[in-house]
């Protein structure tokens, strides 16, 4: 009897102890591509596209990010595999990307900044940056661009950083096909952690907001019982900032293939 008591104690105080402390199952990696983490993680780098390119000879990509040769993206763009892309959630965030002398002789061992635009396949690593040619070009030491393209494929490391659009406020683009019943939104130059989570539309005269569901990359959409009453408001949530609520953002004679850019930011 006393040994089936203590026993009965015992299974009380173990149980107790296990409810006081539970088990942190966020591992540093985890927190690091949140953005909370800081430190660096290592990679696989390779690149694709042209020497001097932006990735894809439309400059665009899997994220649906149009120009990006030009500002903000100025080429420096990558391919994420699934662990950073993360099935277009990761669309837009930016991070920081080295190579030292121990990797690559030609490597010059100081961070450049790139922004995930597209979606690597065919990974080789548990983190793969496939970059554009300009970017993998960039963590090489002066005058040894080429020489380490050459490389093929180097190891790296990688941190997650704010982006930093400056000048620009965010861009909601109406891709081609929308119409009053289906409505496809692309969403650029989200600041900060660069990514957008959720985007929900209030339509003119309603108190509510209609979430929109991801179709592709930074493209959300919406499929209506109703045509849409236009003007739009559009309400969007990066992580892990509040939410931004551009007002009647698409005007009442909105078309497809069109950009309309907002006053909101995350800042």
């Amino acid at each position: 009897m006393a040994a089936a008591l203590v026993a009965g104690l015992l299974a009380v105080l173990v149980a107790h102890g296990a409810r006081a402390q539970p088990a942190n199952h966020t591992s540093s990696a985890v927190r690091q591509l949140r953005g909370s983490g800081g430190g660096w993680l290592p990679a696989k780098a390779t690149w694709y596209g042209a020497p001097n390119g932006a990735g894809p000879d439309d400059n665009g990509g899997a994220c649906g990010f149009k120009g990006t040769n030009q500002y903000p993206f100025m080429s420096m763009t990558s391919c994420g595999n699934q662990p950073l892309f993360k099935d277009g959630q990761g669309c837009g965030a930016c991070y920081e990307v080295k190579c030292t002398s121990k990797n690559n002789p030609a490597c010059s061992g100081q961070p450049k900044r790139v922004m995930i635009t597209d979606m690597n396949y065919y990974p080789v690593a548990k983190y793969h940056f496939d970059l554009s040619g300009t970017a993998f070009g960039a963590l090489a030491r002066p005058g040894l661009n080429d020489k380490l393209r050459h490389a093929g494929i180097i190891d790296i490391q990688f941190r997650r950083v704010p982006c930093d659009h400056r000048g620009l406020t965010i861009n909601f683009h109406v891709e081609q096909g929308s119409n009053p019943v289906y409505l496809a939104v692309l969403v650029e130059y989200a600041n900060k952690a660069g990514t957008v989570l959720q985007m929900d539309l209030r339509e003119s005269g309603s108190r509510y907001w209609t979430p929109m569901r991801r179709s592709w990359g930074s493209v959300w959409r919406l499929d209506s019982n109703h045509p849409l009453r236009a003007p739009f408001s559009l309400r969007i949530r990066g992580e892990p900032r509040k939410p931004l609520v551009a007002y009647n953002v698409i005007p009442a004679n909105w078309r497809p293939n069109t950009d309309y850019r907002s006053y909101v930011q995350f800042n």
